[in-house]
Formats: C-alpha cells, sequence, structure tokens
C-alpha cells in the first residue's frame, strides 16, 4: 500500500450532496471528540451548546466571485471555458481556460453573459508555466463588477457537472462573505447563519475574521505517490492585527481557537510559523500533513473532504488518522451529506 492510499475512501454517490440543506443550520454535525476518541451527532443549530464561553471562532471572510466564464473563439467560433483566478496590476487577468485546439497569444476570445448573450472581448496575452494565461479584458469595467454580471459560480464538477442556478449566488456564499477574491466558497463557513452568529456571541463565543481567498488549486487530488513530494498551490491571506490580538487573548485566558475550515487552519498556522501567531499578509502555501505539530488551533469545524487531497491530510493530521478514518465511515454508514453542500464534523 502506497502513503497515499491511506487517504483514499469509497463514497457512494448518492451522499455528495447537490443542493444544501433548506436552513444552513440544520446541517448534520458530526463531533469527533479526541480526548474521549467518541463520536457524536448532533445537528450546526447545536454549537451553542457544544462551543463554551471564551471560545474563539475563526471565520473566512472571503467573498467567491463568479469566476466560471463562458465564450467562443473569434477564430474559429469554437466553443471556450475558463476560470477567472486573479486580478493584477492594469487590470490583467490570470486566468485557466480549456478548449478544442491549441489556443495562441493575441488570439481573441468572445465572452458571453449568463444569457447566453455576446459580451466583452478577452484577448490572450502569455501562457504561465503552470498553464494559466495572462490576458487582458477589453472593458472599462471594473473586475469584480464585470465578473457580477457575466460571470457564473465557479461550483465544483461534483455539483451538477459545475452547471449553477441562480439560487447558487447565495447558497455558494457564507452570510459573512465580505473580501472578493475566492474561486471555491469556504465551505464549512456555508453552514452558518446570521441568527446562529448572533447567538453565539451572546454566549461570549468571540467571533474573529480572517481572509484567505480559496484557489483553484484546493480541490486538486495529489498525485505524487509520495506526500512530500506533493508541490502545494499556494493562495494570498491576511490576518489583521486585531483580529491576532483576539486568537492570542482567547488562548491567554484559557479558551479555545476554533478554525472553521481548512482555509482558515493553513492561514493561522503559516502565521504562527515561529510558534506565536502574528499579524500576516501574504501568500500561503503550507502544506499541512504529518508529523506537523499544531501552533495555534485547538478545534476544527470541517466539511467532509474528497479522497486524495490535500484537505483530507489536514484534517487526518489534525484528529488522527485511526479517529478520522472511523468517524468517515460513521458518516457514511449514517447517510451524512459530502462535500461542498453537505455536512459537517467538529473535531474537538
Amino acid at each position: 500500500m502506497s502513503e497515499l492510499d491511506q487517504y483514499d475512501y469509497e463514497l457512494p454517490r448518492h451522499l455528495i450532496a447537490q443542493q444544501p440543506v433548506p436552513a444552513r443550520v440544520d446541517a448534520r454535525l458530526l463531533v469527533v471528540d479526541r480526548r474521549r476518541q467518541s463520536l457524536a451527532h448532533h445537528h450546526i443549530r447545536d454549537l451553542p451548546e457544544i462551543l463554551q464561553p471564551g471560545d474563539c471562532l475563526v471565520l473566512n471572510d472571503t467573498r467567491v466571485v463568479p469566476a466560471r466564464l463562458l465564450g467562443r473563439r473569434e477564430n474559429t467560433g469554437g466553443h471556450w471555458e475558463g476560470l477567472f483566478l486573479e486580478v493584477g496590476e492594469g487590470g490583467i487577468w490570470r486566468i485557466l481556460c480549456k478548449t478544442r485546439g491549441k489556443l495562441a497569444p493575441s488570439e481573441i476570445i468572445r465572452l458571453t453573459d449568463v444569457q447566453g448573450q455576446d459580451d466583452i472581448q478577452l484577448q490572450l496575452l502569455v501562457k504561465q508555466a503552470d498553464g494559466s494565461w495572462i490576458v487582458r479584458p477589453k472593458s472599462e469595467e471594473e473586475t469584480f463588477a464585470l465578473l457580477a454580471r457575466i460571470g457564473r459560480v465557479p461550483l465544483p464538477p461534483y455539483i451538477r457537472k459545475g452547471e449553477m442556478s441562480e439560487a447558487d449566488r447565495q447558497q455558494y456564499q457564507t452570510v459573512y462573505a465580505r473580501w472578493p477574491g475566492a474561486v471555491a466558497a469556504p465551505t464549512a463557513g456555508l453552514h452558518f447563519s446570521e441568527s446562529l452568529l448572533k447567538r453565539l456571541e451572546e454566549d461570549q463565543v468571540t467571533i474573529c475574521p480572517l481572509t484567505l481567498h480559496t484557489g483553484a488549486g484546493t480541490f486538486t487530488p495529489i498525485a505524487a505517490p509520495l506526500l512530500a513530494e506533493h508541490k502545494m498551490h499556494a493562495e494570498w491571506g491576511t490576518i489583521r492585527q486585531e483580529s491576532a490580538d483576539q486568537i492570542l487573548h482567547c488562548r491567554g485566558v484559557g479558551g479555545r481557537v476554533v478554525a472553521v475550515g481548512t482555509t482558515s487552519v493553513r492561514l493561522l498556522e503559516t502565521a504562527a510559523a515561529d510558534g506565536t501567531l502574528k499579524q500576516f499578509t501574504g501568500y500561503t502555501d503550507l502544506f499541512i500533513r504529518p508529523p506537523y505539530q499544531f501552533h495555534v488551533v485547538d478545534a476544527l469545524l470541517t466539511n467532509f473532504h474528497l479522497p486524495r487531497t490535500t484537505l483530507l491530510v489536514l484534517v487526518r493530521t489534525f484528529g488522527g488518522a485511526e479517529l478520522i478514518t472511523r468517524a468517515y465511515e460513521e458518516a457514511i454508514r449514517e447517510g451524512y451529506r459530502f462535500y461542498s453542500y453537505g455536512d459537517a464534523m467538529l473535531i474537538l
């Protein structure tokens, strides 16, 4: 058995959630207690009874942009698909794209809006070593306003083959999303409602934001036979000084730092690489794998992840291989819903 085989499992297809539950807080929650080595079944709405006064709930307030682009090649009329990744100086974009045939620098793509009507042009400039393209949109419109108008919600392919409905614009976004830049939702945060967050604050749980723009590489399966050989994707994030101070205070008075999502974990641990959490702004390519020692995070709220991904490696590193294997087996046996629109686990 290879090192990667231990991060594989079989999932019945009907357990891949295609829609979220009608009320966010009604998602199921498998509570995994590392000290007791126990599993318990709850719902997200039970968090006020599970978390304690003095705990700090760390949320990733990135905002998903409608990053999926459709269009046609002007010189051939061929179908073209793209995924916006980021905007650079001068309004230049970096994107991923695919089409039949070979794309060439200077080629023009005619984007179509959500009704399928022709819209702005994109000019291809340079293909990067990682396969992405640098492109120039032929428009004076601000990037995120333009994407809001013509872009589609970038659903992962296991949800309706990536085809959005209008409801996804609201459902595939946390209620506290603030800073645009993500091309995949920080899915553990999709379970929170404004009323639940208010109730937690009333119970003396500190709500602490950070920002990490989830990138396209987040779902990429590990191809290397050894974890140490995997090249981790980089994502931009920031922890502001106020948030760092809140988290340090929480730890100082004996509260637990409860990270919502693997994105929050990676950014917190990056900012505490020397053992002490500090303000941080920049890119992180931290790959958390055994025998990693956590510096900041005491508990993790996370969805159920695809096999053979860095997300599952992180979760098993945090929760312990045997216990997390048991948890996944229990979740499958009990019919939990998996992946982005699915249920969650809380590892204490």
